[in-house]
């Protein structure tokens, strides 16, 4: 295990994110951004239009901070009609600006300096900011390749006097892991052992692969100590709208809810209005979802293959990483971070070296991985690895 932050670099200096390298290479050169995790298609017309809708019909001014009841309702039937998970809408609902406030809120409101936050590496960079902005620190245990699974023995020596909260991620950014049950169960017993709240950042839930997501907030022993995370970003492809939700306990949904407060007071009204139609979709939404997905995921590991790239296989979410060693030599660089600042000139495509993801002391075991993400179009995935390969 070690200690990962997130907001200085090794100068001491506010660092700004590789998404925003990435991106801007991926502007200068006309580069496929497979970087960022954002779609380049709309959400469904359903969504768009309640959008419109709303914007028309006066749904313009400030919603209530725990959100508009027409959105907490739509979320408490989506977790009842899914995981057959009861909430009161009322008490047991908050919504927020994106599943990072989210995720921001539920840990400023229970951490204090000193204390320490559980989580897998590599990790979803948002996690060491928000920590270090506590003044805690976060314990990071390795997902080790190629399989990507956690060592029970490491999870559990993780866990200390100091151990406050734990954010769990699955499916899991940027390795497309997913925990099988004997890990969310040893979760489930350390947090009750060491009475700490956990934090589940489920935003890739309907893009599983093998099997039905598995909140942990489904287990008993967990349910009353679990916050969980989501979005309308991944799942409706709207990564701008900025639409997420925490439920959970109302004890602890009302510290979350008054921390929320001053951070952005509440989501965009008519975005709100809009997401609780998308939330109601059919079944047929959200199994066309997935296996358009699905479709996208086996192309890029086809080209990755076919450009010498050993992938790891996607059990969720909707990024790859791969071994990129044999192309790294192909371009006479050192590791995946010296490739990911050669690729978009010559081979017009970006991806994220696995290093941005993981503390300092860990980078090594990951120095030869990508992260590529497939949430393009068919016909971009396919140009894009025919570069790589070519």
């Amino acid at each position: 295990m070690a200690h990962g932050g997130g907001l200085l670099d090794a100068a001491g200096e506010l660092s700004s994110t590789v998404f925003e390298e990435m991106s801007f290479l991926s502007a200068r050169t006309g580069a496929t951004n497979l970087g960022q995790g954002f779609p380049d298609v709309d959400g469904p017309p359903e969504m768009l239009e309640a959008a419109a809708a709303a914007l028309r019909g006066g749904v313009n001014q400030y919603a209530p901070i725990a959100g508009l009841p027409v959105l907490r309702e739509a979320v408490a039937e989506h977790q009842r009609r899914f995981y057959g998970i009861g909430l009161d809408p009322a008490s047991e609902v908050v919504v927020t600006a994106g599943a990072t406030e989210g995720l921001a809120a539920s840990l400023l409101a229970f951490l204090e300096p000193g204390d320490e936050v559980v989580t897998f590496a590599p990790h979803y960079d948002a996690y060491g900011a928000v920590v270090e902005f506590a003044g805690a620190r976060l314990v990071t245990v390795p997902l080790l390749p190629p399989a990507f699974a956690p060592d029970p023995d490491g999870l559990r020596a993780a866990f200390g006097p100091r151990t406050r909260m734990v954010i769990l991620n699955d499916p899991h950014n940027p390795t497309g892991a997913v925990l099988d049950d004997a890990v969310l169960e040893l979760v489930a017993e350390l947090a009750e052992e060491h009475d700490c709240v956990v934090v589940t950042d489920e935003v890739y839930e309907h893009l599983r692969y093998t099997g039905a997501h598995r909140p942990l907030a489904c287990r008993p022993a967990a349910a009353e100590r679990t916050l969980t995370v989501s979005s309308v970003g991944k799942t409706f492809s709207a990564t701008g709208w900025r639409v997420g939700w925490v439920t959970g306990p109302a004890p602890l949904l009302r510290a979350v809810q008054a921390t929320k407060a001053y951070l952005s007071h509440s989501a965009a009204a008519p975005l709100q209005a809009a997401t609780a139609a998308a939330l109601a979709l059919p079944d047929a939404f959200y199994a066309g979802l997935l296996e358009d997905y699905r479709r996208r995921r086996d192309v890029l590991l086809a080209g990755l293959a076919a450009a010498g790239a050993e992938a790891f296989e996607p059990q969720g979410s909707f990024f790859v990483v791969a071994d990129v060693g044999a192309l790294c030599a192909r371009h006479g660089v050192p590791d995946a971070a010296a490739l990911s600042r050669v690729l978009p000139e010559a081979a017009g495509v970006v991806a994220i070296p696995v290093t941005a993801f993981v503390p300092a002391p860990q980078q090594d075991v990951y120095r030869d991985w990508l992260r590529f993400a497939f949430c393009k179009r068919t016909d971009v995935l396919e140009q894009a690895m025919g570069r790589l390969a070519g």
